[in-house]
C-alpha cells in the first residue's frame, strides 16, 4: 500500500491531532539521542504540547546546555552589531568614491576634455550647462562691478564731504586770522599815532 503525502497543514481532528502529536514527538526524541550518540553532538529539544505539558531530551545537562545557546546567541549578537557600522562605513566610501568619480569625468568634459565618447544629445546638454554657467558667472560679475562702483560713489561722497568741511574751516580760520591781524594793526597804529604827537603840555607852562 501507497503511503499518501501529508499535507502540511493543521489537523483539524482533536483525535488526530493527538495521535499525529505522540508519534512525530516520539519519533523526533529518537532522532535526537541517535544525533547525540552517532555524531557526538551536544544535544537538546524541547517540546510543549497544545495543553502545555512539557517533553525534553538532552544529552547532557539541559540547563547548560540552554545557557550555551544563550552565550553563543549574544556573542553573535555582539558580532553583528560591530559588523554593521563597518558595511555601512564601506558602502558610504564606496557610494562617496562613486560620486567623486563622476564629477570629476563631468569636469574634465566641461573643460573640453574626454570628448570622444560623447554622443550628439551629451555634447548638447554640455553645451547648455556651459552656457548657463557663463550666464551666471557674467551676472555674478556684473553685480561685483555694480557693488564696486557704489562703494567708489560712496567713498567720493564721504571725500567731498569731508573736503568741503576742511575747506569751511579753513575759512573760519582765515577770517579769523584776518581779525586778529586787524586788530593788532588798528592797535599798533593808534600807538604810533599817539607816539608821534607827544603828550600835551599843561596850559600854566604855555603861557
Amino acid at each position: 500500500m501507497v503511503r499518501g503525502k501529508v499535507q502540511m497543514k493543521r489537523i483539524e481532528n482533536a483525535t488526530s491531532r493527538q495521535v499525529t502529536f505522540s508519534k512525530r514527538r516520539h519519533g523526533l526524541l529518537k532522532k535526537a539521542c541517535e544525533l547525540s550518540v552517532l555524531c557526538d553532538a551536544e544535544v537538546a529539544l524541547i517540546i510543549f504540547s497544545q495543553k502545555g505539558e512539557l517533553y525534553e531530551f538532552s544529552s547532557s545537562n539541559i540547563k547548560k546546555t540552554i545557557q550555551k545557546y544563550h552565550d553563543h546567541a549574544k556573542a553573535n549578537e555582539s558580532c553583528n552589531t560591530e559588523t554593521e557600522p563597518h558595511n555601512q562605513l564601506k558602502h558610504d566610501t564606496i557610494t562617496i568614491q562613486n560620486k567623486i568619480d563622476q564629477i570629476e569625468v563631468s569636469q574634465r568634459k566641461l573643460l573640453g576634455q574626454s570628448l570622444g565618447s560623447c554622443s550628439v544629445d551629451e555634447l548638447m546638454k554640455l553645451d547648455s550647462k556651459v552656457e548657463h554657467s557663463l550666464t551666471i558667472i557674467r551676472e555674478r560679475k556684473t553685480q561685483l562691478f555694480k557693488d564696486q562702483l557704489e562703494k567708489l560713489k560712496e567713498k567720493e561722497r564721504l571725500l567731498l564731504e569731508e573736503n568741503a568741511r576742511l575747506c569751511q574751516r579753513n575759512i573760519s580760520l582765515c577770517e579769523k586770522t584776518y581779525t586778529f591781524t586787524r586788530r593788532q594793526s588798528i592797535q599798533n597804529s593808534e600807538v604810533g599815532t599817539e607816539l608821534f604827537i607827544g603828550p600835551r603840555l599843561p596850559q600854566n607852562s604855555q603861557e
